[in-house]
Formats: C-alpha cells, structure tokens, sequence
C-alpha cells in the first residue's frame, strides 16, 4: 500500500535498536516503514506526499507528562489576566495591572493569576487590607505564580462564602491573622479552588480555549500532554471538544483525588486520543510560599523574611497515614497515583507510606509517580527505584529560580542540587521533565539544556554534577514519558505500528552545542500524520 507521507532526512527514532534512520513512512496515520531511503522508496505512491526535511531532524512528538492543560486554557484566557513573571517582569507593572483589572472588570470582580514575589521583587505583602484597598467594593482574586496560594479580598470570601469560623478543608487551609479574623490567603488545592473556582469554571467559550492550548503546546512541539488536575465535572465537555475534532494533542488524565476517595471512572477509560490513567494527590507545596515539608531551614534573608517563612521547614498537606490511606482506595482498584512531593521530608513520607501499600497491594508494573521533587536527595531516587517508583522532575526551576534557590531560600547545599536529574539517572530512574503549566510555559527543548547545563539566570551552574547528557535529556521527553504514561506501546518513539506523531526540528539536539539546545525551532508538528503546527513545504 502506498504512503500518504514520506519523510527522508535525520530521523531520530529514540528506539534503541535502531535510534537513528534516514527516512520513515506514514500510512493512515501510523508509521509503516522507518530505515534507510531505500526501506521507504517503494512506498512513494502517485498520492504519496514527500519530503525531504534537509537539513533539519525528525524526532517523536514531544511529551508533557505533567501539565494543567485544561486548567491552562481557561486562566490564559480572557477573564482571568496573566501577570506571571514570563509575561510581567516589574512588580510595579505587576500592581499596576492589578488596578487596571479592578477598575474595568467592577461588579464582575477581577481574577489575576501569576504573582510571584520572589521574581517580580519589590511587590506589596498581599494581605487582606491591601487587596481591599485596591478593590473595596467587588470581589478581587490573585492566584500565586504556583498555583499553591490565592489571595482574596472581602468582597471575594463573601461570594466564596467564607467566614473567619469557615473550617479548614481536608489538605487546605485558610489564612488568619492573629485575631483569627482572616487574612486573605488560601493554601492549596481545596482552599484554592473554594475561593478561586468560579475563576476556572467552564464556559461557552471552553472549546475554543482548548484549542488555543492545543495551539500553543503543539507550537513547543508537543503532540501528548497529561492533565495531573483533572476535574470530572470537565469529562462532558472535553467529550465533545473531543468529538469535534478540536484537540491537536492527546490528553492523558490524573483526577484530583476527593474527600470520599472515589471516582466513577474506571483505569484506562477512554481511547488513545483521551484516557485517563490516573489520580493525583499533593503531599505538601511550594518551594516559594514556605510550605514543603523538609529536613533543612529556609534561610534566613531579606526574600524569606519578607515571605515570613525564615529559619522555617515549611510542612506536609497531609499525614503519611493519610497518604496511605488516600493512595490505598484508589490503587486498590488499579490507578496509577501521581503524588505531589518537593521537600525531602515529604518525599520520605510517601515513600514509606507507598512501600506499605505495595506490600498490601501487590502490582508488578504500577509506574506509581512523585511530581517535581525539588528537594529529593540521592538516596531517595535509589529507594525509589527499587520501589518501582518514577519521578517528573520540574527542571524549568533552574532557569527562572536558580540563583533565588541557593541566594535567597536554601543556600548552596541545598539550593544548588535542586531537580538532581544527574541523581536520578545514576538511581536508574526513566525520570521526565515538565513545566507544569501554567506556571511556566511548556518547552521541552528549554528543559533539557537545563538538565544539560544547569545554569541558572544569572549564568552559574549550579551542581555542575547534577548535569546529565543530552540524549538522557531527550529520552526525558519522549520515550520516558510515553513509559511513565503507559503509552509506549504506540507514541514516544518511532517503531513499526506507533502513531505518526512527530516534532520536525531545525536541529538535531543530539548535534548541537548544549548551550543552544533552547534555540533550536521548532519547524513542524504532526499528529497522526496530521500537520498541526508549521508548514511542511517549507522544510528543506
């Protein structure tokens, strides 16, 4: 049978029998045939499209294997205003967008999300006064760059309904101040979304921000990205963008986990475009707002001091009994848990706790997962790995908090061996990178010459041991990834039968000097054979 498309030039196929090759072809959306030219050539029919890609390299489609996707689409779009450090530097600009919202949204209340103290220095202390004197009459919501803290103003917490006598929910809390009146702050996901929900509702216009997403990761040259806070009550309608044909990347799904810890979802429902594999717990938070639980201080210094997080450990959202407890209704029934888990302490917390429920619950493949690990040290890798085990590390932290890692919150020996991929690779982790956005912006290429380089913004390596090679870095992306999402069956790599999903880069990152890993284009995007981003006529 003829090809529909023909691809000659580098082809980097990530399997390890065969990782480089000089052409594949894609028949119905699948690959069916990869080799040398001549493997391929008979394929060329009078309808095949062909072409030579030159000078440029063909790579699998670029994994994300954490992200909020659907979280992503809503806050970058128009009724909640991106103030994230990529979009405002200034922390004047910062306040004076904040004001401008407030100003032209009025009765209609104004949502911000994005603030971060620690880059956009020089900010206001976000306490309840201030965001009533900003906004004194309608309802005012910033959501922290994190995603880990949402700051509300009065008007806010009366339509939250919310009172100083509100009871913290399971894993949240609010802010109170010492009269116990409250503050203004809400930490973490339940807390969160009590205040900040009606900011991230769905809309008539839901799926035309799910495209835009789509838009925006397939331009990074992603073609899979995995939800890890998925809201059920999102599940009709992400049918039926799905339906439409609206989604240009596959969608792997994490539910939030629920005081009731249940689910009416079954593992692997759904179909190779949308599935949902998995549920999400956090163990504790944020590096940047002091609430990660770990063996070692926060410094004390101007940033931490100002944050009110000097000389302290931060905490876990939960107990490890907790832990156990949530991860054991779920994984009892066949999910895959992915826990949330930066300081070392509470990365020890869910080790013991998941060792406990292996021994309960036996599986021999589980892919159980610890999100970001910031803090995670290199004995902790190893222990994870005899679990069974795999961690997302969320190495982006390098490039816009490395020098405020070791100068303002932990110093050197903590602060420079942060997202220790050299220490996961040496462990034998099949570790993966995220951007975990909306807190940063998706960019595979950008994660690995972290990983590659370690430099920090200001131009130091930081753990200069910690830096791994480059073809380590790009597994983390695809084939890695597609493993940690149980797809490598048919995305991740470039096999015989796997989906045409395919990056066209305007380099090889295995060619190129690791400083400029970041620089390379991405020139096209395919999904199913399918052109999403780019012009392939224009290549080579």
């Amino acid at each position: 049978m003829a090809a529909d498309l023909v691809l000659y030039g580098d082809i980097v196929t990530m399997h390890e029998d065969s990782p480089r090759a000089q052409a594949l072809a894609v028949t119905g959306g699948r690959i069916t045939a990869v080799g040398a030219r001549t493997d391929v050539e008979e394929l060329v029919g009078p309808d095949t499209r062909v072409v030579d890609v030159g000078g440029a390299a063909v790579l699998p489609g670029f994994i994300e294997p954490h992200g909020h996707p659907l979280e992503e689409a809503i806050v970058l779009g128009p009724d909640v205003v991106d103030i994230r450090p990529v979009t405002i530097a200034e922390a004047d600009a910062v306040v004076a967008a904040v004001v401008d919202t407030v100003r032209s949204r009025g009765a209609a209340g104004a949502s911000l999300n994005g603030w971060d103290p620690l880059l956009q220095k020089g900010l206001p202390d976000p306490t309840i006064d201030w965001l009533d004197s900003v906004a004194p009459e309608y309802p005012l919501v910033i959501m922290h760059n994190s995603g880990h803290v949402a700051y509300f103003n009065t008007a806010a917490a009366v339509q939250a309904g919310i009172t100083r006598d509100t009871p913290d929910p399971i894993g949240g809390s609010y802010g109170h101040d010492a009269t116990g009146a409250l503050d203004g702050s809400a930490y973490e996901m339940p807390a969160v979304f009590a205040v900040a929900g009606h900011a991230v509702t769905i809309g008539d216009d839901f799926p035309a921000l799910v495209a835009a997403e789509c838009a925006r990761l397939n331009a990074a040259g992603i073609t899979t990205i995995a939800e890890l806070s998925f809201d059920p009550k999102m599940r009709p309608a992400l049918a039926a963008i799905a339906d439409a044909g609206l989604l240009t990347t596959r969608l792997r799904l994490y539910e939030m986990s629920n005081e009731a810890r249940t689910t009416e979802a079954s593992p692997g429902d759904g179909n190779d475009l949308v599935r949902q594999i998995g549920i999400k717990v956090w163990s504790d938070g944020s590096p940047w707002v002091g609430n990660i639980a770990t063996s070692f201080p926060y410094l004390d210094t101007e940033a931490t001091r100002a944050l009110g997080i000097a000389c302290t450990h931060g905490h876990a959202n939960y107990t490890g009994e907790q832990i156990h407890d949530i991860s054991s209704a779920y994984f009892a029934k066949g999910w895959q848990m992915a826990c949330h888990a930066h300081g070392d302490d509470a990365i020890t917390m869910v080790l013991d706790a998941w060792e406990q429920l292996l021994k309960e619950h036996p599986r021999p493949d589980h892919r159980l997962r610890l999100e970001h690990v910031g803090a995670m040290r290199p004995d902790q890798f190893a222990r994870a790995a005899e679990l069974g085990v795999t961690v997302s590390i969320f190495i982006d932290h390098l490039h816009y908090w490395g020098d405020v890692l070791v100068d303002d919150l932990f110093g050197p020996e903590y602060g420079s061996v942060w997202a220790a991929a050299g220490s996961a690779l040496a462990a034998g982790q099949r570790f993966t990178f995220h951007n975990d956005g909306p807190v940063t912006p998706a960019n595979p290429l950008r994660n690995m010459q972290d990983a590659v380089t370690r430099l920090s913004p200001s131009g130091r390596v930081v753990a200069p041991q910690e830096r791994i090679p480059v073809d380590a870095a790009v597994r983390a992306h695809t084939v890695n990834a597609a493993w940690q999402l149980f797809s490598e069956d048919h995305i991740g790599s470039i096999f015989l039968g796997a989906y045409a999903d395919l990056v066209v880069l305007s380099a090889n990152p295995l060619d190129v000097e690791p400083t400029r890993l970041a620089d390379i284009t991405v020139l096209a995007t395919i999904l199913e054979g399918r052109t999403v981003y780019g012009d392939l006529s224009a290549i080579g």
